[in-house]
């Protein structure tokens, strides 16, 4: 049985999984405080009834909920050692392993961490890029993720990364999303938002701080680092920047000032500089810093900050620490024992937690960021890409057919940032680079060819919708005559982007949801109002196939294997027990082959469309060089809108249809006036590069 075969079997005899009237075997797991209760000698004290379960030692957010977060912000101030916050269960893995750490394996180590790690400062789980992953491949609800970590955590503070007026998503969204979005995550377990814009920009800074603290959350404002405060050659992001900027979100109201370096460029020279000079300026505001340590120089870096008068720095568990993630937590600890900085962990704690994570991270070796990255790299000080980002650059990469060429994507996302005025870099503006390096690298192209062709080329829908200001206006302005060339007279975003946008209609949009999806709730209708597309395909999914986060790693990614038995725990006293049997080798008229299996020791089969033995050979043309007429798609994907017919007259630039690759989307233009004589291609198609799209004469 294939890989893709067996996973398909799986979630095949998973179907109303909760409808099957069978005898189910009893569950001998407890939820445990301990890795040591996880052991079979702890099952026996269970069954035997001699199982203690005691409640985790407070922490910090026991004084957040019973104080607010101003009490909880002079807390944090008034302490005299380094505080940590754990990004484990977020960033870590998203910079390591392209954020597919499911919840099935977080909720087992989070007992753990209740007892063990109680006085962190926080525990980062949630915002980046976890909520589209959860929900477009790991077909799990992050709402769920979030609310079931909080049942096993109750003590430790949660932090999550919002996107200002970006919320949790990749555009502008109006203004009561943003709002009822803090609100329902504070509902559901939420309590320290670090609030950032990807640009700086005050504006959509300040609309995701008002709603944080709203809705009750302690509000964590976050200034995007680049450049090199150390460098006097690096003028435009100076000393004097970040100090105005630290200025202008304490005014707004801050609880935490934090400062996000997420390409890991904060030297230890420039950390002492920066963290100096807004201590001095806000003596009585808790600092917060993030690094990724990319270069390897993240632990230096961190300790320079907390010898400047930082508060709080993030780190990772070691065996999830380092590289594009962030630095060692064991390193920080053992270096500060003995110091007035102390944090006060224990080493042999850390050291049980590595060994969880070391051993959990092998099973999702197949997207680990270190296919081409084996250590730390000064390279980063140049090319700027965030640690959160090189993972899912290279992923993309690949889907496009160049993974061969990173090195050349690399250097093409310098001079990409370059081109585009050298920008503050994180999701979403980290986005627009890096889709215009790959576009670089997909079509040879220089930065010079770039510039000198501009008013010819189809950029990347997330490169046009940049440049006329869709996510903000940039530090400096935007790039000219760049900009002027790619918009030629597409209209241009006045103000804050998402300003003029009207309220979304919740009422309506849970209505239009039931039509189809009869038990929806308020979560997915939040999920739908920032994921439309990818909301819908999870909805379908889980009708389909149930509660797929119940299985375990290796079975949800790569399926059973023919004679494997397995079990599924439903929730205490419910588990399932699975074996599959064997299967037949020859296709139904429809292309399906019967997949025979037990469960709960009765012989069962089931019918499975083989999708690699039907799939049908098609060999699409080719778009010639020498043809002017013939419109060739600029990169491999799926075309997901076209937007002229046969017949259609277009003008020299007019979007002719949309591709999209790894969530990166292209609109492809017309390189001429004419009119569309031949369509090659409708909504839903795969293609592959230089594939022909259509014939304008």
């Amino acid at each position: 049985m294939s890989i893709r075969s067996a996973k398909t079997f799986f979630l095949k005899t998973h179907l109303r999984i909760t409808e099957i009237d069978k005898p189910i075997k009893t569950n001998k797991t407890l939820c445990c405080k301990t890795i040591e209760d996880l052991s079979p000698e702890a099952v026996e004290r269970e069954e035997r009834g001699e199982a203690k379960v005691t409640e985790p030692p407070k922490g910090l957010r026991q004084l957040l909920k019973s104080q607010g977060p101003e009490a909880f912000a002079k807390e944090v101030r008034s302490r005299k050692n380094l505080m940590l916050m754990d990004t484990t269960f977020r960033d870590a893995h998203q910079s390591l392993l392209a954020t597919r750490v499911r919840s099935h394996d977080l909720l087992k180590i989070s007992p753990y961490v209740a007892n063990k790690f109680h006085n962190l400062y926080a525990l980062e789980n949630w915002g980046g890029a976890t909520f589209d992953v959860a929900l477009r491949f790991l077909h799990e609800c992050p709402w769920e993720r979030l609310e079931e970590m909080r049942k096993l955590i109750p003590n430790i503070p949660f932090q999550m990364l919002l996107r200002g007026a970006n919320a949790v998503g990749y555009t502008n969204y109006p203004d009561n999303v943003v709002y009822k979005f803090c609100e329902l995550a504070v509902q559901t377990g939420m309590d320290i938002f670090r609030v950032f814009d990807s640009l700086n920009y005050l504006p959509n800074l300040i609309l995701g701080m008002e709603a944080a603290g709203k809705a009750g959350g302690v509000v964590e404002a976050a200034i995007s680092y680049t450049g090199d405060v150390s460098d006097p050659n690096r003028s435009k992001y100076d000393l004097k920047y970040y100090t105005d900027l630290s200025d202008e979100l304490v005014k707004a109201g801050t609880h935490v000032l934090a400062i996000k370096d997420m390409a890991g460029l904060l030297k230890p020279q420039a950390a002492k500089l920066l963290i100096s000079a807004i201590r001095d300026k806000h003596p009585d505001v808790p600092i917060h810093i993030h690094t990724h340590d990319t270069s390897g120089a993240g632990v230096a870096s961190m300790l320079a900050c907390a010898e400047a008068g930082a508060d709080v720095v993030d780190v990772a568990v070691d065996s999830m620490s380092g590289m594009t993630s962030q630095p060692s937590m064991g390193a920080i600890v053992a270096s500060l024992q003995g110091t007035p900085s102390d944090t006060a962990f224990d080493l042999s704690s850390i050291s049980e937690y590595s060994a969880f994570w070391e051993q959990t991270r092998t099973l999702y070796a197949p997207f680990e960021c270190t296919t081409t990255m084996k250590s730390g790299n000064a390279d980063v000080y140049m090319n700027e890409i965030p640690g959160g980002q090189y993972t899912n650059l290279q992923f993309q990469a690949f889907s496009l057919g160049l993974g061969d060429q990173f090195e050349d994507i690399k250097k093409s996302y310098r001079e990409a940032n370059l081109l585009l005025g050298d920008i503050i870099k994180v999701t979403p503006s980290s986005k627009v680079v890096g889709d215009l390096a790959q576009f670089m690298v997909q079509n040879k192209l220089t930065a010079d060819q770039v510039l000198e062709k501009a008013e010819e080329l189809s950029f990347p829908k997330s490169v046009v919708e940049f440049l006329q200001g869709s996510i903000g206006t940039p530090h400096g302005g935007f790039p000219e005559p760049f900009r002027s060339r790619v918009l030629k007279d597409m209209p241009r975003v006045e103000g804050r982007p998402g300003e003029k946008l009207p309220p979304l209609n919740f009422d309506k949009l849970k209505k239009d949801l039931k039509e189809t999806h009869p038990n929806v709730n308020d979560r997915d209708v939040m999920s739908a109002a920032l994921y439309p597309a990818v909301t819908e395909e999870y909805l379908h999914f889980r009708e389909a196939y149930g509660p797929v986060e119940k299985l375990d790693t290796r079975i949800f990614l790569i399926g059973p294997k023919v004679g494997e038995e397995f079990e599924v725990n439903l929730q205490k006293g419910k588990t399932l027990s699975l074996k599959t049997l064997a299967m037949a080798e020859d296709l139904t008229p429809n292309g399906e082959r019967e997949v025979f299996f037990e469960m709960n020791g009765q012989l069962r089969s089931v019918l499975i469309r083989d999708k690699e033995a039907v799939k049908e050979l098609h060999i699409h043309p080719k778009a010639s060089k020498s043809n002017k007429n013939e419109v060739g798609a600029p990169m491999p994907g799926t075309v997901i809108d076209v937007r002229v017919k046969e017949g259609d007259k277009v003008e020299k630039g007019q979007p002719l249809l949309v591709l999209s690759a790894m969530k990166m989307e292209m609109v492809v233009q017309s390189p001429k006036a004419g009119v569309v004589t031949k369509l090659e291609v409708s909504n839903g198609m795969k293609l592959d590069g230089d594939d022909l799209l259509m014939l304008v004469e």
